[in-house]
């Protein structure tokens, strides 16, 4: 009485290293493609700091480029609309931060108009910068 299986034709085997490089390229695609994309539309120099940044959760993005052209959230404003546009924000939310992205051509007296505003309103102000 022979018990052992008779072996008839080729065993199934399935080869996986060639979705293995194609997962590899995949994941250093998207990769790379996530490094490449930035979320400012606005393309600022930023100043450049050695501390870490803290930000809330409720914030405003307000960008002024060299051109000292003033937008909230990637719209364009005037300066003199701006206090409105951050009141109406400020009765959205009640704790509320700006993060103030600024050129670092601009003058420091542009800055201080924003942060002038930011005060009257009672909204914290955070100035974004660089790391270095």
């Amino acid at each position: 009485m022979n018990l052992r299986k008779k072996q008839r034709g080729v065993s199934a085997e399935v080869h996986t290293s060639a979705m293995n490089d194609i997962m590899f390229f995949l994941l250093l695609f998207f990769l790379i493609a996530s490094t490449v994309t930035n979320p400012n539309v606005v393309k600022l120099l930023l100043p450049k700091s050695s501390s870490g940044k803290s930000v809330s959760k409720k914030t405003v993005n307000v960008s002024i480029s060299k051109d000292l052209q003033y937008t909230v959230d990637k719209k364009v404003v005037a300066l003199a609309d701006l206090p409105n546009i951050l009141a109406g924000y400020k009765k959205l939310t009640s704790e509320l931060t700006i993060v103030l992205y600024v050129d670092k051509t601009v003058a420091i007296q542009d800055v201080v108009s924003v942060m002038d505003i930011s005060q009257k309103l009672n909204i914290k102000l955070v100035l974004a910068t660089e790391p270095k």
